[in-house]
């Protein structure tokens, strides 16, 4: 940042998977309760069990198991450099390692960004509030779909109507983490207006046997997320940058990050910092020397400078 290559006012979230060099990651290889996660692997007792997404065509995902770490990380979109990273076993919570690597950032670097970039899976209010009120910046994070208010309820002149079409019952107010709410249940269970008219749900609701039907919530606290201009032109064109972090890992997979030859999780950190200090040295060389379209060429860095 001193030398002027790495601005910081557009950062970006994400982490990818290191996998350990353990027979439970090779399928071909016989293995017993290969995805337990209570076991601790001989070959590689630090290693945690961690799951990868794969999206081979649109609206399609495939889940897969592997047992190794996470390397978080927090970049600048502009160079596409990294500025923070930390590794951690594949089975930590890469949403709970967001604000402690964005504090970390800011407090070492003295950071000032304009906005923070990352995918939807960093949709929570802790993740969001710190970054608008701590950070003074824009989280550039679309909407997950767990935080989105299901569209089968419906709100009209203060009356709450369930997927089957009936008024729901009011049954007060609840706190939740500092949040309050306004409860709605299901009719059929909590009102006498509808009691004897029906003998399931119209809507079928797969929970009216076992849970006493649907629930709604109408949130009165105030969230951030009504800060953010979602499905604007802007911030589409600024999310778009997110796609830089997918090519630091590329480059980071170039000098072999990804595929470790080391055991345990302090050789496994280092393994990863190393990398991500090559990276760094060879944009910080290119600069020195005047080769400002060269400070990515990580693999090919010295053949293109002869």
């Amino acid at each position: 940042m001193e030398e002027g290559v790495i601005l910081g006012k557009h950062l970006a979230l994400d982490s990818c998977s290191i996998k350990a060099n353990v027979k439970e990651n090779n399928l071909k290889a016989s293995a017993q309760n290969r995805f337990d996660k209570t076991r601790q692997l001989p070959g590689d007792p630090d290693a945690r069990l961690g799951v990868l997404l794969h999206y081979p065509q649109a609206f399609q995902t495939k889940i897969a198991w592997f047992w190794g770490y996470r390397n978080h990380i927090l970049n600048d979109v502009v160079s596409e450099l990294p500025l923070h990273e930390k590794t951690l076993p594949a089975n930590h919570d890469e949403k709970k390692q967001a604000v402690p690597l964005l504090r970390e950032a800011r407090e070492s670097l003295a950071l000032s960004p304009e906005c923070v970039i990352g995918d939807a899976n960093y949709d929570t209010e802790e993740i969001l509030s710190y970054i608008f009120f701590e950070m003074k910046a824009e989280p550039v994070i679309p909407r997950n779909r767990r935080s989105t208010p299901p569209t089968s309820f419906t709100i009209k002149k203060g009356i709450v109507t369930c997927p089957g079409l009936l008024e729901m019952r009011r049954r007060g107010k609840m706190t939740v983490k500092g949040r309050t709410y306004i409860q709605y249940a299901c009719p059929l269970h909590w009102s006498k207006k509808y009691r004897g008219q029906y003998l399931h749900c119209p809507a079928a609701h797969p929970k009216f046997f076992n849970q006493k039907g649907c629930n709604y919530l109408i949130r009165l606290t105030p969230t951030v997320r009504d800060q953010i201009a979602y499905g604007t032109r802007r911030f589409k064109l600024v999310y778009n940058q997110r796609t830089s972090v997918e090519r630091i890992f590329s480059r980071l997979l170039a000098i072999s990050m990804q595929r470790p030859t080391v055991i345990g999780l302090a050789a496994t950190k280092n393994h990863c910092t190393i990398a991500h200090v090559t990276v760094l040295l060879v944009a910080l060389t290119a600069h020195r020397l005047g080769y400002e379209d060269k400070i990515r060429y990580v693999k090919s860095f010295l053949p293109n400078l002869a």
